[in-house]
């Protein structure tokens, strides 16, 4: 095996062009650890603003440092009190902390799942990530049966599936998006109303479909200024989840407004590993996955020599769907 290994490296906060391929010397697994020969891995949007220096108050990373958590690829060794035969098995997992984008990665032996005969490589790491947080938030959600359910931020990766839970779960999906192709997207997904929040006072056409009491669930994946209005149509007694920030900030809204209409509001610290009450495990995730219960939309797969170029097209909203990174 050879002693160092591609990987890229987030050299400073900043844009990103602060994103370098190196080599670097292959990590080690340790107790309770594997070495994976990465294959795949994901980019989700919040890891593009914790690169340009944002989050620090919910993610501890300081440059340099390796990106990337959820990935594909096949274990090559195992650290002490780890079974030997995941030697050789392909698998998904998430690193303990960054460090995905590389050509081998460790990561928590208890974490890994091995691929499921129904599921391509790039399929399960496309829905480990975002269907992981997708089902916390379904789990944290009250029962959304005959409820009015709107999802911003709906054609993004985890946007997608979360319309598909809905649906699945008989809600009425109302599906915010920018723009007509990330629209038909979401309603070929089964999202029942679709609104572009790119237009002014489209949370009208929100109270409109909900017969002006509102949405009874929000799962906000935009934040910002667009996650604000979306919290502003959640009905009375409503259920509020601000969970995503690609406008650059979570959804802003009043304690005090939420607590005098009843509203329950959930944020990023909910869906976090270490401090949440969800009950989710990955092979459930790839369980649902192939059973077609989520079902990824993967809108372009980037070489590792392209990450910085991942990012850009992230920030800048181009894509329909997911990036994927390809690492070999």
């Amino acid at each position: 095996m050879n002693q160092t290994m591609r990987a890229a490296v987030v050299t400073a906060f900043g844009d990103p062009d602060v994103i370098q391929i190196q080599q670097l010397p292959v990590p080690r697994p340790g107790p309770g650890e594997a070495l994976v020969d990465v294959q795949v891995t994901d980019l989700i949007f919040v890891e593009t603003a914790i690169r340009a220096g944002d989050h620090g108050n919910f993610f501890d990373v300081t440059p340099p440092y390796v990106p990337g958590n959820s990935f594909g690829g096949v274990v090559s060794a195992v650290g002490e009190g780890v079974d030997p035969g995941w030697i050789g098995k392909t698998v998904t997992g998430r690193t303990a902390n960054f460090g995905a984008h590389a050509e081998r990665a460790v990561a928590p032996a208890t974490g890994l799942v091995e691929l499921p005969p129904a599921l391509t490589l790039e399929t399960a790491v496309a829905v480990s990530g975002d269907g992981y947080t997708a089902l916390m938030l379904e789990e944290l959600a009250p029962d959304l049966a005959g409820r009015h359910v709107l999802i911003t931020a709906a054609a993004g990766g985890m946007g997608i599936l979360l319309v598909q839970l809905a649906h699945r779960a008989g809600a009425r999906v109302i599906a915010a998006a920018r723009g007509q192709a990330k629209l038909d997207l979401v309603k070929a997904h089964h999202a029942d109303v679709v609104i572009d929040y790119s237009k002014p006072g489209w949370e009208k056409s929100v109270l409109e479909a909900t017969d002006g009491a509102g949405a009874d669930v929000v799962f906000d994946g935009a934040g910002g200024a667009l996650g604000a209005t979306a919290f502003e149509v959640v009905a009375d007694g409503g259920w509020f989840s601000a969970h995503g920030a690609p406008s650059g900030a979570f959804a802003l809204y009043d304690e005090a407004e939420a607590e005098r209409r009843g509203i329950t509001v959930k944020g990023i610290r909910d869906l976090r590993v270490d401090t949440t009450t969800a009950t989710v495990s990955a092979a459930q995730v790839l369980a649902r996955a192939a059973r077609g219960n989520l079902v990824p939309v993967v809108d372009r797969v980037f070489d590792l020599e392209q990450l910085a170029d991942a990012h850009r097209a992230i920030t800048s909203r181009e894509l329909v769907g997911k990036a994927l990174i390809r690492i070999r």
